[in-house]
């Protein structure tokens, strides 16, 4: 049965009178303060746990399927674009983690700039209300970055090698000699037509490929380049992740 309270019990803004009382010295203002900085930490490091989790699936991806793509010259280079494919997925995962990620890391960076290096090393000016920002972030927890900012910023820390790899991957399998089924010789291609014509993917033109990789690496190469509208916590030194 749900509890009931009486209009007595009920104060003005609308609050539960028997909710737990706000501290009000010293003391208990700064034990709920540790209490909550170790809390946020705790959360930032499991969103940043998910993150590594993440990374290594799509290193796990590029090494298994470079190894079966590269292992015989028979394998498909399909292979290849697959994993391509499958890192997408895992970058796109990250920068959703990432913007969860993002805001509790915010809060904690807040609170160690605003409270404990002037505990540590005060200096001037002291912003009083360094706090505010924190408040406002509890009541109405909001996203920090857009999810294209976190792609971009995944893609330029982690993901940008990953594909460099899988593409000279791609290149070294569609431009190698390639067995012959009567068992002659292998031929070498030499011309941009043999690479096309290694790139068809069953009914798919080599061509019509060849273009659908340039461009999405066009649009790799963009994404990792283009600089973030704002800097964010990038403003405040340099270990981030």
């Amino acid at each position: 049965m749900a509890a009931e309270f009486s209009p007595v019990e009920l104060l003005k803004d609308g609050s539960d009178a028997k909710s737990p009382p706000l501290p009000t010295t010293s003391p208990e203002v700064l034990t709920a303060l540790v209490h909550y900085y170790r809390g946020e930490i705790g959360r930032m490091a499991g969103w940043r746990d998910r993150i590594d989790r993440t990374s290594n699936w799509a290193i796990t991806v590029v090494a298994a399927l470079l190894s079966v793509s590269l292992s015989a010259p028979t394998s498909h280079h399909g292979v290849l674009l697959f994993a391509m494919l499958l890192v997408s997925l895992l970058l796109l995962i990250e920068a959703r983690r990432y913007r969860f990620f993002d805001v509790y890391r915010a809060r904690v960076r807040r609170m160690e700039r605003g409270y404990f290096a002037q505990i540590l090393c005060p200096q001037a000016p002291f912003k009083v209300n360094w706090a505010a920002p924190i408040a406002d972030s509890l009541r109405r927890p909001a996203f920090l970055m857009t999810y294209r900012a976190a792609v971009c910023r995944r893609l330029r820390r982690n993901y940008c090698w990953m594909y460099l790899i899988l593409l000279l991957a791609w290149a070294l399998k569609i431009s190698s000699p390639v067995l012959q089924p009567d068992g002659s010789e292998a031929r070498h291609v030499r011309s941009l037509a043999g690479l096309a014509a290694n790139a068809a993917l069953g009914p798919v033109s080599g061509w019509l490929v060849l273009g659908l990789v340039v461009l999405f690496y066009a649009a790799m190469t963009y994404a990792a380049l283009a600089r973030e509208p704002g800097e964010g916590e990038l403003a405040h030194g340099e270990v981030h992740v």
